[in-house]
């Protein structure tokens, strides 16, 4: 609990954009999967730069952690306050600042959703292509170096952020990258804070590089006799050199559930849903070779949707694939893994990982951006049921060592949080103590969302 000291003071600094109504402190303790925590002492509504940095500094003297929030969308805890003190929602800094379309540029504040952003540039031609799904705050998938769907031909947070204005967490503003394409002017600070968590700093304003809208877009379901082909499908096709926008698998189960949920008819049998952006003879001819490889590997019957309306119903109930699941067991919630392999192994880590669950006695479809080696087992156990959570979070363990074991990542985008950070150190060994030396170096006091990424309350760095 704060001292009415230091909550006094921060009453003075923003008066109404500050609360600790118990129904907002709630609002901010809650989470998108099972991860918990306790509830925040207060949070605040920044609207400017300057206002953060005054709240950084009035953390620094009364020693109270800061959390940053964008949608609350995080799957690890992340926005969750471990340890008390102040959320900072950034809910009132969701502005497009400037569109520079000569220069494929936007700089935006980090409470702008994905979305709304989409939508202030449809007028230019341009877009911003990231897209993990949730229409999620901008700031918080820099945050969170957030990928999804169409990482695959777009890159992810890493490779379309240029710049940043960071919030130190001694109340210093920083600025990082240039307007410029490239720089070889010393240490790359947008890359280290692009992925951080909020451990570093708090993310004020962002300037993001855009691509040109397609002038064709063609995407294709496509039905396998089973899983293997479809993920060897997956894993010709990129070897082939063809440049899908999105390439997304979704098992059995994950079919069953979107039908119910969204209302479609898909064959019951694993599917890959396919996107090809493009000039029109260019997307022809790609389509052209999937569907070569795909009947290769048995595909049967695959459905085109080439207006965009079919298209946008298709990625809508992709998109509420993980509410599907849901409520494909009433009552039930989530253990939501997340790993990513090289494209090789991919195959093997999907067997391998079905034959776990299928052993396991709780339900868990599978799904996810396949193109780029990232998968999802969505893990479902009845809330209070003991047994079960143990059950998930040991398959959710297996899965992150079966990806180290294999050349790949306990996360391809979901992040550490606090929910992962058991396997930081088989990740990166000595790497890890050199990132809490870093943590250290910019927020001695640990008071930058203390407790994730990196352990501890003051961040000291691994245990």
């Amino acid at each position: 609990m704060l001292a009415e000291t230091a909550l006094a003071e921060l009453r003075a600094l923003f008066g109404t954009q500050m609360s600790i109504a118990p129904a907002v402190l709630a609002a901010h303790g809650q989470s998108e999967s099972l991860v918990t925590a306790g509830l925040p002492d207060a949070v605040v509504f920044p609207t400017t730069t300057d206002q953060v940095a005054a709240l950084a500094k009035w953390s620094s003297q009364h020693r109270v952690p800061l959390i940053g929030w964008g949608a609350g969308t995080s799957l690890e805890g992340h926005a969750l306050a471990l340890h008390g003190g102040v959320v900072v929602d950034f809910r009132d800094m969701a502005a497009v600042l400037e569109v520079r379309p000569e220069d494929r540029l936007v700089r935006v504040e980090p409470g702008i959703t994905r979305e709304v952003l989409n939508h202030e540039l449809r007028s230019t031609g341009l877009m911003f292509p990231v897209d993990p799904g949730a229409n999620a705050s901008i700031g918080g998938m820099a945050a969170t170096r957030a990928s999804g769907t169409t990482a695959v031909r777009y890159g992810t947070m890493r490779d379309n952020v240029r710049g940043l204005t960071v919030v130190l967490a001694d109340g210093r503003v920083i600025r990082t990258g240039t307007g410029a394409p490239k720089s070889a002017a010393g240490y790359d600070l947008t890359a280290l804070f692009v992925g951080s968590e909020g451990t570093l700093g708090l993310i004020t304003e962002l300037t993001l590089r855009l691509h040109g809208q397609p002038e064709a877009v063609m995407t294709a379901v496509a039905a396998f006799p089973g899983v293997a082909q479809a993920v060897d499908c997956v894993i010709a096709t990129m070897q082939m050199g063809l440049t899908p926008a999105r390439i997304e698998f979704l098992d059995v189960e994950t079919v069953a559930a979107c039908n119910a949920f969204s209302g479609l008819s898909l064959p019951l049998a694993p599917q890959l849903l396919v996107e090809f952006h493009g000039h029109p003879d260019g997307v022809a001819e790609d389509t052209r070779r999937f569907r070569d490889i795909a009947e290769g590997f048995g595909a049967d019957g695959l459905q085109w949707a080439e207006r965009q309306e079919d298209r946008t119903r298709l990625w809508a109930a992709r998109h509420s694939a993980y509410r599907a699941i849901l409520a494909s067991r009433p009552g039930a919630k989530a253990v939501v893994t997340d790993v990513c392999v090289p494209i090789s192994r991919l195959s093997q880590a999907v067997d391998e990982t079905r034959a776990d669950i299928a052993g396991s006695g709780i339900p868990g479809p599978i799904l996810g951006h396949v193109g780029d080696g990232n998968f999802h087992a969505i893990l479902l156990v009845r809330p209070g049921d003991a047994a079960e959570f143990a059950t998930a979070k040991t398959l959710a363990a297996r899965m992150a060592d079966r990806a180290l074991r294999l050349g790949g990542t306990i996360t391809g985008e979901h992040g550490v949080g606090f929910g992962k950070l058991g396997h930081m150190e088989a990740e990166h060994g000595a790497g890890w103590d050199v990132m809490a030396t870093l943590k250290r170096a910019l927020d001695p006091l640990g008071l930058m969302n203390p407790g994730k990424v990196i352990p501890g309350r003051t961040g000291d760095g691994p245990a």
